[in-house]
């Protein structure tokens, strides 16, 4: 997934980076809500980090915004203020989510997961998909009761198409899932990593309609 992170703390946030990086997703990190307005006019994600002490302001009238403009995308706060009027307020908002600081990073990767899967209408970790078993939350996958590895990449380029079974998804649709808006994308990065989910997990899982792009392949 493409995830917005938006957050002023520098030591948090790079951790925060780092692990959802690490997780496969790829992460844009921006410190000041009018750059995370921007980078949303410019940008599809598939979730929202939001801090509520910003420099610039609070997050819960980002957040209002978002939803008041008819934005659907979740959205996980991440803040220091631990009282009940406080995760009232910020689920009120239409937050999906509310984490108070300090918290675990493995408990965030979860919650992520969590919301991740309920966006999609299948809250259940585990996923079946012809003789393949996925488990969302473990992020693995056995095929014919075989465990089978993926890279990060890999991994968030089949998830991108497991959470929208049968539907198109363009070359550039899919290379913005994988990359940040400060990296470079070769041009053959994702029929690479398309050919590798083949080989790992069967000639069938992706079909390609050609010079439009590619979906997830029949069961």
């Amino acid at each position: 997934m493409r995830i917005l992170l938006i957050e002023d703390d520098t030591v948090l946030g790079a951790a925060v980076r780092d692990q959802i990086a690490g997780d496969g997703h790829s992460p844009d990190w921006v410190t000041r809500l009018d750059a995370a307005a921007d980078a949303m006019a410019g940008a599809a994600y598939d979730l929202v980090l939001l801090d509520l002490m910003l420099p610039d302001g609070r997050g819960i009238g980002f957040l209002k915004a978002l939803r008041t403009a008819g934005g659907v995308t979740p959205v996980i706060i991440l803040t220091a203020l631990d009282q009940v009027s406080d995760r009232i307020e910020g689920l009120n908002a239409g937050a999906d989510d509310y984490l108070v600081k300090p918290f675990d990073l493995s408990e965030l990767s979860a919650r992520i997961g969590s919301v991740a899967r309920r966006y999609t209408g299948n809250p259940n970790p585990i996923v079946t998909h012809g003789p393949l078993e996925i488990d969302l939350a473990a992020r693995s996958i056995r095929r014919a009761n075989r465990p089978v590895q993926l890279t990060a990449r890999e991994w968030a380029l089949f998830e991108a198409f497991l959470s929208r079974p049968g539907q198109l998804l363009s070359k550039a649709q899919l290379e913005d899932k994988l990359y940040a808006f400060d990296a470079e994308v070769e041009s053959n990065t994702i029929e690479v990593h398309v050919s590798r989910l083949r080989k790992k997990l069967g000639s069938g899982i992706i079909d390609t309609e050609r010079g439009l792009g590619y979906r997830l392949g029949k069961p």
